[in-house]
This record gives C-alpha cells, sequence and structure tokens, in this order.
C-alpha cells in the first residue's frame, strides 16, 4: 500500500505535532509512505530523526503555481494508492482527480468549500465528524479517528532552571498563545492562588500582551513564559497539574498529553476537553472564562493530593484503553486497507 501525506501547516500547532507523530509512526508499519511538507526545516530535522525524508515545497498564497504543479509531479512519480492531505491549502493544492482516494484530515471547524474534491474526509472528534455530515457529507464518507499523543517519560525538567522552588505547587500549560486559549483566564485565576508557579510554553501573537498581564496582576515573578518546546514529556514530569483554560479547542491533545503523563487535568468545558474529560473522574471542568472557578479548582487540588492521584490514575487507564500510538496506528491501517479493497 502507498500513501502519500501532504502537509502545509503552520510553524507551530497541534496538527502539525501530530502529522509528525503520525507520519514516523506509519514509517514503522508496512507501508510505504511519501510525505510532502510546506517548508519547515525543524519539522524536516524531526520526521528524517524519524527514519521519513520529506520533499519540501512552499505552498504559498493564490499566484503560488508551483507547488500544486510541484505536488503532481510527487503523485504521478510515485503513484500512490492513498492521498491524505492535511487542512485546508494542502488539500486545495491536490489534483482535482486522479487514480488514487484523496482523503482530507480535519481536526477543526473548517470552510467546506476546501473539501470539495476529496473522496472521504477524516475527523480526529466526534462532534467534528457530525459537523461534516450536517455540512451535507454522506455518514459513509465521514470517518472518526483520534489522535494519539507520545507516552514516553523522560527526566523532569530540573525546576531550578526556572527557578521554580521545588516545594512550590507548580501548574503547566501548552499552546499557541491566542485568545482562543484563553490564557489570560488562567494568569487571572493564578493571581488568586498563592505561592503556586505556572509555567507555560508557547508562542504566539499575545505574548507580549500576556506578560504584560501577568506584570499588572503582580505575579511575574511566579509565572515562566517558555516559548515553544519540543520536550513536552520532561515538562509533564516537572508539574503538579496541567490547565488548559481554552475558549475554543476542538480537541485538546494537550488533555491527552496529560493523561499519559499521569498529571492531574483542569480544563475549560470547550467543545474537545468537554468532551474527553468525565467531571471528577478524569479530570475537573470549569465553565469557560470563569476565572473564580478554575482558582478554586486548582486551589482544591492542590489541597487535595489523594483527589489529585485519582483523576490522574483515571486518566491514565483511559488513556491506555483509547488514545495510545499502537490503538491509534491500528485504526488507521485498518481505515486505509477499507479506503482500498
Amino acid at each position: 500500500m502507498r500513501v502519500l501525506q501532504v502537509m502545509a501547516g503552520a510553524e507551530y500547532g497541534g496538527a502539525e505535532e501530530f502529522f509528525t507523530r503520525l507520519t514516523i509512526a506509519l514509517h514503522k508499519t508496512s507501508i510505504e509512505q511519501r510525505v510532502v511538507i510546506r517548508r519547515n526545516e525543524a519539522r524536516a530535522k524531526r520526521l528524517v530523526e524519524g527514519g521519513v525524508e520529506p520533499h519540501q515545497l512552499r505552498f504559498g498564497g493564490r499566484l503560488d503555481f508551483a507547488t500544486p504543479w510541484s505536488l503532481k509531479r510527487q503523485i504521478s512519480d510515485f503513484k500512490p494508492d492513498i492521498v491524505m492531505s492535511w487542512m485546508n491549502r494542502a488539500t486545495t493544492m491536490c489534483p482535482a482527480k486522479g487514480d488514487f482516494v484523496h482523503i482530507g484530515r480535519l481536526g477543526g471547524y473548517y470552510n467546506m468549500k476546501y473539501y470539495r474534491n476529496c473522496d472521504h474526509l477524516i475527523a480526529n472528534t466526534e462532534d467534528i465528524a457530525s459537523y461534516l455530515t450536517n455540512n451535507g457529507w454522506a455518514t459513509e464518507k465521514v470517518h472518526y479517528l483520534p489522535n494519539f499523543v507520545g507516552a514516553k517519560r523522560t527526566a523532569p525538567v530540573d525546576r531550578k532552571i526556572y527557578y521554580t522552588p521545588h516545594n512550590a505547587p507548580l501548574l503547566l500549560a501548552m499552546g499557541r498563545l491566542h485568545e482562543n486559549k484563553a490564557f489570560d483566564v488562567l494568569l487571572e485565576a493564578v493571581s488568586r492562588v498563592p505561592n503556586c508557579y505556572l509555567w507555560l510554553a508557547g508562542e504566539g501573537p499575545l505574548r507580549k500582551d500576556l506578560e504584560q498581564y501577568a506584570e499588572k496582576l503582580g505575579i511575574k515573578p511566579r509565572v515562566r513564559f517558555l516559548g515553544w518546546r519540543d520536550d513536552p514529556e520532561a515538562l509533564f514530569g516537572a508539574a503538579d497539574l496541567f490547565i488548559c483554560p481554552s475558549r475554543h479547542e476542538p480537541l485538546g491533545n494537550v488533555v491527552i498529553e496529560s493523561w499519559a503523563h499521569g498529571v492531574p487535568v483542569i480544563a475549560a468545558d470547550s467543545m474537545g476537553p468537554g468532551t474527553l474529560i468525565t467531571q471528577g473522574d478524569t479530570g475537573v471542568l470549569f465553565p469557560i472564562d470563569d476565572v473564580k472557578i478554575l482558582a478554586g479548582c486548582i486551589k482544591r487540588l492542590i489541597q487535595e493530593p489523594s483527589l489529585a492521584k485519582e483523576l490522574s490514575d483515571n486518566a491514565t487507564l483511559e488513556f491506555e484503553e483509547r488514545f495510545t500510538e499502537d490503538i491509534i496506528v491500528a485504526e488507521y491501517l485498518e481505515f486505509f486497507e477499507r479506503m482500498i479493497g
């Protein structure tokens, strides 16, 4: 079986991270794979380290005529059974027709005009799958395949590096520094929880604004802006609690990652985390944008370590039953077989 994957994503992001993980995982299986990505040396380096040599194209704007032509040549040369394109730009630049099954992979509620030439669609949540069928796609053409995350545990980051006391409660949050992620809400909640520290891993347009807001709230000495990181395992290893305050989060890879690493989760009840988490069993949910309740949830789990451990133990079991690499890769392979069968 030959599968060609096409990713024209941003420099950072959850979909881009999962694409890299899945590509490397599929390389370990029996399928033949060719990978085409938007030029990104860091992503290319990670793929090469995982045994995959990507082809890099520009994937520019409307006047980029070279990329669709080059992509068509890649398909003609490789002769794939399946072309799987990730998100809007890669999908629209694929040839409209060919001797292959074209599968669009969606991790959000995208405009469906970009996917009209696809034969099938993959949604990484059941709600996104419903969105696709509600927008006119036949049920038999829409397929739910969840993400997996890495479960490898490594030595924790030394708190001394970030001037964080060894005995202080340490909160961890990750994601693009964007309004959707609601890190402003998290900073305000931290201001209501004395003595805790926050490590915020991520980059984005709001970094300067968030740093200034932390200073305004008087918590700058307790907050560390870590930038984009390639070592989430080590960060989870150092953390006591993981916080996902997102206003908009279609899936919530970070929730699954925290489950995999045994870190209790507190998350806003947005679409993805609200679907994943069973309240009081595999995590704690709070109403979107509710600073007071978020602060109360943080205080409670700090003050009740036995409850925090129970949540993390339950969540780890949930991860092992549903979201491991072996489970999800097997689902993808079975899906590919059906597509060409």
